[in-house]
């Protein structure tokens, strides 16, 4: 199974390379743009898909003006069966969403696989509603299988600016075994990690052959780093106050 498991992940990577390329380098070009424009990536995701918006944080070797947007409830260290009847209730998302800010100049990352949930909905369209540009990253097989919880109908795919799919199978595990009853070996987790950091690598190329400088962090333990970030840290700290835990 190690093998079967290292051969669908890569089979997958090579299929997203391929179908999905167009879509990731025009959300590489809508991150550049914003941050020439002064904003910054968001990242939203509910169980699992919220550990992608963390893996692409404050990451060396990644870009600094990226913010997750972390709700404890919907994450899985408060309940994680909790956090999952939190993530398809309708209305849920109002209780956190006029907290957040966003700009006509984000972009912002809403990640859920199957699609079909209401909050990652919800959170797609209000920060459309804010004039930021959003990109959705899911399964359309997955969505496609499965009616939406949401009110209107609509799955996260039907309301965003730009669809990004990691073409997970339906239910997300990709290994089968005789003697197992179920699907097992999850894959977008590894995918969505890919996805992400293509697109910011792509996106600081961009941003090189501009002539801007891209604002990407030194790993801290390297010596000299420490300058380096915190001048970085300083011109995106009002935007992302989790970068110090400054107020």
């Amino acid at each position: 199974m190690l093998a079967d498991y290292f051969h669908k992940v890569r089979e997958l990577i090579t299929l997203i390379e391929k179908e999905e390329g167009e879509r990731l380098r025009q959300a590489a070009c809508r991150v550049a743009e914003s941050l020439r424009r002064g904003g910054i990536v968001q990242l939203f995701g509910c169980g699992h898909s919220h550990l992608l918006t963390e893996e692409v944080f404050y990451r060396a070797g990644g870009l600094v003006p990226v913010k997750p947007i972390l709700i404890e409830p919907l994450m899985l260290h408060e309940g994680a069966v909790r956090s999952s009847r939190l993530e398809r209730k309708n209305g849920y998302a109002a209780t956190f969403l006029p907290d957040q800010e966003f700009h006509r100049e984000d972009v912002v990352f809403v990640l859920s696989t199957s699609g079909r949930n209401p909050v990652p909905v919800d959170v797609a369209l209000y920060a459309k509603e804010q004039g930021a540009y959003v990109i959705g990253v899911t399964s359309l097989q997955y969505a496609q299988s499965q009616p939406s919880r949401h009110t209107s109908g609509k799955r996260l795919h039907e309301v965003v600016d730009l669809v990004i799919d990691n073409h997970a199978p339906v239910g997300d595990a990709l290994l089968k075994h005789p003697k197992v009853a179920v699907p097992f070996a999850p894959s977008s987790t590894v995918t969505g990690a890919a996805i992400l950091n293509a697109v910011f690598a792509e996106a600081v190329v961009l941003l090189a052959e501009s002539g801007v400088e891209p604002p990407v962090f030194l790993s801290g333990n390297i010596e000299g780093a420490d300058g380096h970030n915190d001048r970085l840290i300083a011109r995106y700290r009002k935007r992302i106050p989790l970068l110090d835990g400054s107020d």
